[in-house]
């Protein structure tokens, strides 16, 4: 009887686990990635779906300006309901808002991790619970999300790098970098790239600092590198708020001599086009927020039960006193 018993539950629980309901065996205590039907929510259009999405933090205009593109474009989609969750820089804290997500039962996750390696396993646990995964503007680890939606970071890096060779400093000269948020994956890439752009040429890299995304930050590290290095000729911020806080500090310390590069290219009057066309920076990089993408895709795999692909690159250009106005001008119509 007692061997019966034990069988009995052997294979209760391995039913169990092939529904992926416990045991300690599902993939999402494994840490295997589950193969998913990225369209197993979708009811089509009659259905109702709740969408959460977990922002990095709400510290830099570029994360403001994206739940803003995601809230427009989710408005035009009535079977919609999207919640907006901010991370404040702490990962502890994303990891807890994507937990209260997944309680909440959410029919889709759209996420900006703050940094790659410690949201990770989170994402994993939502997309192994059938959950469909929208990863934007930075990446997790592994390959466990439904898309990945984003401009090409070392791209955009290696724009700014050939800008700086060919234009900007086409003689050479040393220069220092701003970086953002050493853990966050667009740091590295844009780094990346931009040592490739400047390949060949003068331009020395003589200090890095990490600004964290931030233009207070940013001015600040900036202050400390002036002091350290008074014979650079320019400044590489990885985003426009930290290279206008290196604008800041230069011009505090009587430097007009400097020249300044961001990126993400905001279309807003605080943003790196009007600071391109109001002669602060001598271009900007467009990054685009990938908000409207994130809502099509939604749409896709909810409504209309159709797959995304992994991978979506969103394209970029640079934008300098030339084009400024006109790069405005197009992004805002409509």
């Amino acid at each position: 009887m007692r061997k019966t018993t034990k069988s009995l539950i052997a294979v209760t629980c391995a039913a169990a686990a092939l529904a992926a309901a416990g045991c300690g065996t599902t993939s999402e205590n494994t840490g295997k990635v589950q193969a998913q039907d990225p369209t197993q929510h979708c009811k089509g259009p009659d259905g109702k779906y709740t969408i959460g999405m977990s922002q990095a933090n709400l510290a830099e205009p570029y994360r403001v300006r994206m739940d803003d593109d995601i809230r427009k474009a989710a408005e035009k989609v009535p079977q919609f309901e999207v919640q907006f969750s901010d991370a404040a820089k702490d990962n502890s804290k994303q990891i807890s808002d994507v937990e209260n997500f997944l309680t909440k039962q959410v029919d889709l996750l759209m996420i900006s991790p703050n940094e790659a390696a410690p949201l990770t396993d989170v994402v994993k646990k939502a997309y192994n619970k059938g959950i469909p995964v929208v990863v934007l503007d930075r990446k997790v680890d592994g390959d466990a999300y439904t898309t990945y939606i984003g401009a090409d970071n070392v791209q955009i890096g290696r724009q700014a790098g050939e800008y700086f060779k060919s234009t900007l400093l086409p003689e050479g000269g040393k220069i220092v970098q701003i970086k953002g948020l050493s853990g966050s994956t667009p740091a590295a890439e844009r780094e990346k790239g931009f040592k490739e752009g400047i390949q060949g040429s003068q331009i020395e890299i003589v200090a890095t600092a990490d600004g964290e995304w931030e233009r207070s930050i940013g001015q600040q590290k900036m202050d400390a590198l002036l002091k350290a290095n008074p014979d650079i000729k320019a400044v590489y911020a990885q985003n426009d708020p930290m290279a206008e806080g290196a604008y800041l500090a230069a011009q505090a310390a009587g430097r007009n001599d400097l020249k300044f590069v961001g990126i993400d290219g905001l279309p807003i009057p605080s943003g790196g086009i009007k600071a391109v066309e109001d002669g602060r920076l001598q271009a900007t990089n467009l990054y685009p927020t990938g908000g409207a993408e994130a809502v099509e895709a939604a749409k896709k795999l909810l409504i209309d039960c159709q797959p995304v692909d992994k991978a979506q690159t969103l394209q970029t250009a640079l934008v300098t006193k030339e084009n400024a106005a006109e790069v405005y001008a197009r992004l805002n119509q409509g």
